[in-house]
């Protein structure tokens, strides 16, 4: 697969790469580790160069002082724990080889008592700390973690969490993981980059591109459900800093004049041509469930809605609401735009207890709003 674009990852920061399976991600661990050889690039680590295809620099694997952990450990089956670490340094006296493994096995917390056994008698969670260990044993300059949690039961899973999280405060070097997982990536990284089809869409904190992702596929990439078509109609007159938003529903056929949509009054980036067509995201967080309100205020905002201008309320009625242990997974029809969801991940506070069938409002927080252009602009009605 072509690889275009770049990432960095400052000396303890941990960033995550993320994107489906067959985007490129393990590609280009495997560019930064030395075992692809790529066209043209540029690797540097600490200040050292460990590739410059245009001076014709390139560090051989074993001089690039790099911790690989992978997901299905890559432990030799016939050799100990114990051995398995002192395979990474070979370089040193048989009996300072074992002292040194034994030190690491301890460091990743690998009970004493298994250091003599065999991978095959191990758990995945132990297999994967003899790996990490093994990692760690060379001392690397960067720690590169391939998928090293999937393998693993979700007890070891959060055990290795909070190793990965100790290893972070003790070690100052950059550590890059390698994830499909975006609770995980959102967990554990300080920064992400989202990479699709071999290129990087966009590198930031994982909230700040959660917040305003940018483009539609990186919308989709990184969970959003919310999305929505529109119309940038230009800044808001009388609310600085506010721009008009023209919601356009899927299930637009049950509002043939576009002027009968609502129009919401939100952030304005100054980044948008007025009368282009837009898809706009909403987060979870940015919607509250209320009790549905015994009389409705005069629909301003767009059917069914009343609100101020940094909120809008509209009526709802929930489709369907899966409680799964302590969270609700809940779709909510929006009968004033027909064909128009809400989907919502409900937990903790912003939790209740919903049924099919039951009738509420929804209060949206417009500053939660990303707008972002079009990836297609299909067939948009005529501006009003």
């Amino acid at each position: 697969m072509p690889l275009a674009g770049g990432f960095g990852c400052a000396a303890g920061e941990l960033l995550a790469l993320v994107g489906p399976s067959g985007a490129g991600k393990t590609s280009m661990m495997r560019v930064v580790a030395g075992l692809t050889r790529p066209q043209s690039g540029r690797v540097v680590v600490g200040g050292r160069v460990w590739l410059d295809t245009a001076t014709g620099v390139c560090l051989p694997p074993q001089a690039r002082h790099v911790g690989l952990v992978f997901q299905h450990y890559a432990l030799m089956p016939h050799l100990s724990a114990l051995d398995n670490v002192a395979l990474a340094l070979l370089e040193l006296p048989r009996a300072e080889r074992r002292s040194r493994a034994r030190h690491w096995l301890e460091h990743v917390q690998l009970a004493p008592e298994l250091h003599a056994r065999r991978p095959a008698v191990l758990s995945g969670g132990q297999q994967q700390r003899v790996a990490v260990a093994r990692a760690l044993a060379r001392e690397p300059a960067l720690l590169l973690l391939d998928e090293p949690f999937s393998a693993v039961d979700q007890m070891s899973r959060q055990g290795l969490y909070r190793l990965l999280a100790d290893l972070r405060r003790e070690l100052a070097v950059p550590i890059v993981l390698v994830t499909h997982d975006l609770a995980e990536a959102r967990l554990l990284a300080d920064r992400m980059a989202v990479i699709d089809a071999g290129r990087v869409l966009q590198q930031g904190s994982p909230e700040a591109i959660h917040r305003a992702p940018r483009n539609a596929r990186v919308a989709d990439l990184v969970g959003l459900q919310n999305r929505f078509r529109g119309r940038w109609e230009g800044p808001a007159a009388g609310a600085p800093g506010r721009g008009w938003l023209r919601w356009l529903p899927d299930g637009a056929a049950g509002h043939p004049d576009p002027a009968a949509w609502p129009r919401l009054a939100v952030l304005d980036k100054g980044r948008i041509v007025p009368g282009s067509p837009v898809t706009w995201v909403l987060p979870g967080d940015a919607v509250r469930l209320l009790d549905a309100a015994a009389s409705a205020s005069p629909a301003a905002p767009g059917p069914g809605a009343t609100g101020h201008a940094d909120t809008v309320r509209l009526p709802a009625r929930v489709a369907e609401a899966r409680h799964l242990g302590e969270i609700t997974l809940a779709t909510l029809d929006l009968p004033g735009l027909p064909g128009t969801s809400l989907r919502l991940t409900l937990a903790g506070p912003r939790r209740r207890r919903i049924a099919a069938g039951d009738r509420l409002d929804v209060e949206l927080d417009l500053d939660g709003v990303h707008v972002m252009p079009a990836r297609e602009p299909g067939n948009l009605p005529p501006a009003a």
